[in-house]
């Protein structure tokens, strides 16, 4: 049975060089930095890549990030992994725990994370539960 821990982040993008820019689909890269507040008392860094399309509305993501921090009251690290993608302003977004990526008392943690921004703030919605890590 899943628990769930609900909270806010604040999240700091900064733009990296472009790399190859002989694509035609304008393709960036970003380091994130995230404070989460709530059930998860944490911090996280990681990298992200985006795409846009020609068409308005349409883009992907992609991100990888590693969070250290407690989630009510268990302490250790773990990796989220994200997939998202715009089709003409219908959003779909999936963030996952990377399997076998919990330390600590995080060790056998699995989940999915749903992220809502309303009002220019973001809210996070945590599904989760401890697998045997063995």
């Amino acid at each position: 049975m899943f628990s769930v821990a609900n909270g806010t982040f604040e999240v700091k993008l900064t733009p990296q060089p472009p790399g190859d820019s002989s694509d035609d689909a304008a393709i960036g890269r970003m380091v994130l930095d995230k404070q989460f507040t709530g059930d998860l008392i944490a911090t996280s860094r990681g990298q992200m890549l985006s795409a846009m399309s020609k068409v308005a509305g349409s883009a992907g993501y992609v991100a990888i990030e590693h969070v250290t921090g407690t989630l009510l009251g268990k302490t250790g690290t773990f990796v989220l992994q994200h997939s998202g993608t715009m089709n003409r302003g219908a959003p779909s977004l999936s963030v996952t725990v990377v399997p076998d990526s919990g330390t600590g008392d995080l060790a056998g943690l699995t989940g999915r994370m749903t992220i809502d921004r309303v009002d220019g703030k973001h809210y996070y919605s945590f599904e989760y539960l401890f697998a045997d890590p063995s």
